[in-house]
């Protein structure tokens, strides 16, 4: 009976040290933007205010992890409310038929120190298609409150026509490459 005890309690604590872990973004450190060029001339950005990052796994071994963002789209913000009410509607990113943004990673390679090679399928304006990213670990910090804090960015292009968004806007006017840039702070839960 001593025995099966012991084994039970050497497995319990096995499994917890391979438990997986659950880290989510700083809403007050987080952000994810955009930046698109007007006109052929002129970098137009924002970003949107609400938006979230969860990973699932071990911090210190990303290409065995699994990343998930999000973004409200009725969130979008490029300083300018008229320009903010338009991205809203219909012609670009319809916010009250598609409320949210999101990726879902499916693979994350390492290619150098800190630098990683993330796929996943991203929805956005209700079409899914497969999307490559950079993934950049920046380190990590103790916070106030004595947390550990990482620092991770996301890089990359998209096209908005692939997504249906803003069909009626030339490429002469609005680039259909928009450049993509997430800096997150990530606090495990």
């Amino acid at each position: 009976m001593k025995k099966i005890l012991s084994i039970l309690t050497v497995l319990m604590f096995s499994l917890n040290a391979f438990a997986q872990k659950h880290y989510e973004s700083d809403a007050a450190h987080s952000r994810i933007g955009f930046s698109i060029i007007h006109m052929g001339i002129n970098d137009i950005s924002g970003n949107f205010d609400k938006s979230n990052v969860m990973i699932d796994g071990d911090i210190n071994a990303l290409q065995n992890a699994k990343i998930n963002f999000n973004a409200e789209t009725a969130s979008i913000n490029t300083q300018v409310e008229k320009r903010d009410e338009h991205l809203r509607n219909a012609d670009f990113f319809d916010a009250a038929t598609y409320p949210k943004i999101a990726f879902s990673s499916t693979s994350i390679k390492p290619t150098k120190k800190n630098y990683y090679e993330m796929k996943g399928n991203l929805l956005m304006h209700g079409v899914t298609k497969p999307v490559t990213l950079v993934l950049v670990y920046r380190g990590s910090s103790k916070n106030m409150s004595g947390k550990t804090v990482h620092g991770l960015q996301v890089l990359g292009t998209l096209k908005r026509s692939d997504f249906g968004i803003g069909g009626k806007f030339p490429e002469a006017m609005l680039s259909d490459n928009v450049r993509i840039k997430g800096d997150f702070e990530i606090i495990e839960k």
